[in-house]
């Protein structure tokens, strides 16, 4: 077993950085190593998404839930290939889930036409990326929306629980379980494929 030192550098090699919590972690290098492997397969690896789907999906989440240290994914969105306009294209997702709060209030209030879904071009990785940040903005209502739109855009299983993923690392525990659990109760409702 490597000691925490050369864990941490193989973490910066690998990453770019290394965050304070890793820096706490090396106390337990066992464990650093363990959430190191934990992270480089959820997030650096390829899985079922490319890297620019990944990378949209990131984005869309902190911006949806504001995180200033996750605000590297732009980098890897340019290193992914992304253009400027993709890059703006995927902060407009998480920007446009913030409006559900304010067209919700709007619709029971007033009893006017919910008008949340305009600001989305309805295509599977807008409807995955704005499913996740809604996830992680703890909105099941909007969460269950996208999801049903992004399975009926052609969204796989796989896709969008890969995508799901990130809100794990991103947000915690409970917000993952409260986002699997939207997943379940939304796939018998709207008859879409459910998580397992």
């Amino acid at each position: 077993m490597k000691d925490a030192k050369q864990i941490l550098a193989a973490m910066r090699k690998k990453r770019g950085y290394v965050l304070p919590y890793h820096r706490l972690m090396a106390a337990d290098p066992e464990l650093l190593a363990a959430y190191d492997a934990f992270y480089s397969r959820m997030t650096l690896a390829s899985r079922t998404l490319s890297d620019v789907e990944k990378e949209t999906i990131w984005i869309a989440l902190i911006v949806a839930t504001r995180a200033k240290v996750g605000t590297l994914h732009f980098e890897r969105a340019r290193k992914a290939g992304m253009s400027r306009k993709a890059i703006a294209d995927a902060v407009e997702v998480g920007a446009a889930c913030d409006t559900w709060d304010a067209l919700a209030f709007s619709t029971s209030r007033f009893k006017s036409e919910n008008r949340y879904l305009k600001f989305f071009k309805s295509t599977r990785l807008v409807h995955i990326a704005a499913a996740v940040a809604q996830a992680g903005r703890r909105q099941p209502e909007a969460m269950a929306l996208h999801l049903e739109r992004a399975f009926r855009a052609g969204a796989k299983r796989e896709q969008v629980a890969e995508a799901l993923t990130y809100c794990l690392l991103h947000c915690g525990g409970p917000t993952m379980v409260e986002a699997v659990d939207c997943w379940v109760r939304t796939a018998r409702r709207k008859r879409i494929p459910a998580p397992f």
